[in-house]
């Protein structure tokens, strides 16, 4: 009998209490749901175990990332209804324990650990990062980066084109990915006010992107520091290449350990969310002694939406165990205060959400294009997390549950008090 869609779909809806926006396709055949949506994949019964055993996020993402869950049909449009269904209901959401009190869900939900087999918890995928405390010291730091960062270069030159930059780019009607990123390399150049003879550290320098840009546009002498391996070993290809090896260094070291101060400029480009809310001041702190009076940084960094209650914040499950491990997000007025406590005199911040929106939607048709040779580089496992992280982080984007910021900040003399900015910043010398 081919009843398991019919039956799962049943229960998903008495435990979220509203009609289910998806189809759902199950191992034996059967369908159920609105016709012409996209189809929760349910391809075997392992895939109940894991939510059983891991009820929520974690469950969700093991299954999808071992392949027992997908998607048919467009994937944005399945994560948006599904997001727009868990997001948009608020605190009027009815819980699971109030679910399971009704007694015909515990009855579906006995009526799923049958169809589910054999009790045992399958082991989560191998991609899994062991789950621990959040140190932030820089032996886990380092740990951390290693995981995310070297995936390997081929993959992330198949993911983000041949700017090779790995944050938010800056986009106008028309334009391709490479222009959008050299459009945000060039406007954070603009806003740090480099010129020729002036020191720039580049925190987080990734691939080289920037440091590149900066000595070989506008002339300044850069040192970028990463904590990854294979960053630095491609980035110093890429300096040697540009002819640019008088001007640009290249560093393994943690920001904590540069001691070769005072800088005119800094930039941190999507690598303060690697911090930690406990080490986020001394992270401003370092930066701030780093740079001469009157220099300036430029921290581009994703942002959350606030919590009534910010001590019941939790790290995203999935993002942590096969992302980002020990990463955090805050909300932007954090950041600020965080800045400012540590001395620093925020003059300017730009939200440029809708923009990384777009620049991950592109990142995925790039992943999609060359899956095969993706899946070969890494395995079917890795270029799925990829896949569901940067489609669901589009549509958190989208939806404004997620932001990204640029905060511009200077070291003001302490004496004179005077920024060194011009009455109107925002032309940034354009």
């Amino acid at each position: 009998m081919q009843d398991a869609a019919p039956r799962l779909k049943s229960l998903v809806e008495q435990l979220l209490g509203v009609p289910l926006p998806l189809r759902i396709r199950a191992w034996d055949g059967s369908e159920a749901g609105p016709p012409g949506a996209p189809a929760l994949v349910v391809r075997n019964r392992r895939a109940l175990r894991r939510l059983l055993w891991k009820p929520g996020e974690l469950g969700l993402a093991r299954a999808w990332v071992a392949g027992d869950l997908g998607v048919e049909g467009d994937l944005y449009t399945a994560l948006d209804l599904m997001s727009g269904l868990v997001w948009d209901r608020g605190e009027d959401a009815r819980g699971v324990g109030e679910a399971l009190r009704d007694p015909e869900v515990r009855a579906a939900v006995r009526g799923l650990v049958k169809m589910a087999g054999p009790p045992l918890p399958p082991s989560p995928p191998r991609e899994e990062v062991r789950r621990r405390r959040h140190l932030h010291t820089k032996r886990s730091d380092k740990r951390a980066i290693s995981h995310h960062y070297d995936v390997g270069n081929d993959f992330y030159e198949i993911v983000l084109g041949s700017s090779m930059v790995y944050s938010c780019a800056y986009w106008e009607d028309g334009g391709t990915l490479e222009e959008a990123q050299r459009d945000k390399l060039e406007l954070i150049a603009r806003k740090l006010d480099l010129k020729p003879g002036r020191r720039l550290l580049d925190v987080g320098c990734g691939w080289g992107s920037m440091a590149i840009h900066a000595a070989r546009e506008h002339g300044v002498s850069v040192v970028g520091v990463t904590l990854s391996q294979e960053q630095a070993a491609y980035a110093r290809k890429r300096v040697a290449d540009e002819g640019l090896t008088d001007r640009v260094e290249i560093r393994v070291q943690d920001y904590r350990d540069v001691a070769d101060g005072p800088y005119d400029a800094i930039s941190s480009i999507g690598m303060a969310e690697h911090v930690g809310a406990e080490r986020y001041l001394e992270y401003a702190e370092v930066l701030y002694k780093l740079l001469k009076p009157g220099g300036r940084l430029l921290n581009h960094q994703i942002a959350r939406r606030p919590q009534r209650d910010e001590s019941a914040y939790s790290v995203d499950e999935f993002i942590d165990a096969y992302v980002f491990p020990d990463g955090e997000l805050a909300p932007i007025g954090t950041t600020v205060t965080q800045l400012e406590r540590a001395g620093f005199e925020v003059r300017d911040v730009e939200s440029i959400r809708e923009h990384y929106a777009l620049t991950l939607r592109r990142w995925v048709t790039n992943l999609e294009a060359q899956w095969a040779r993706a899946v070969k580089l890494t395995s079917p496992a890795r270029a799925r997390v990829w896949r569901l992280y940067m489609a669901a982080s589009a549509v958190a984007f989208e939806r404004n549950r997620i932001g990204v910021n640029q905060v511009l900040a200077v070291r003001a003399p302490e004496a004179s008090g005077a920024s060194g900015m011009p009455l109107r910043a925002r032309t940034w010398g354009s």
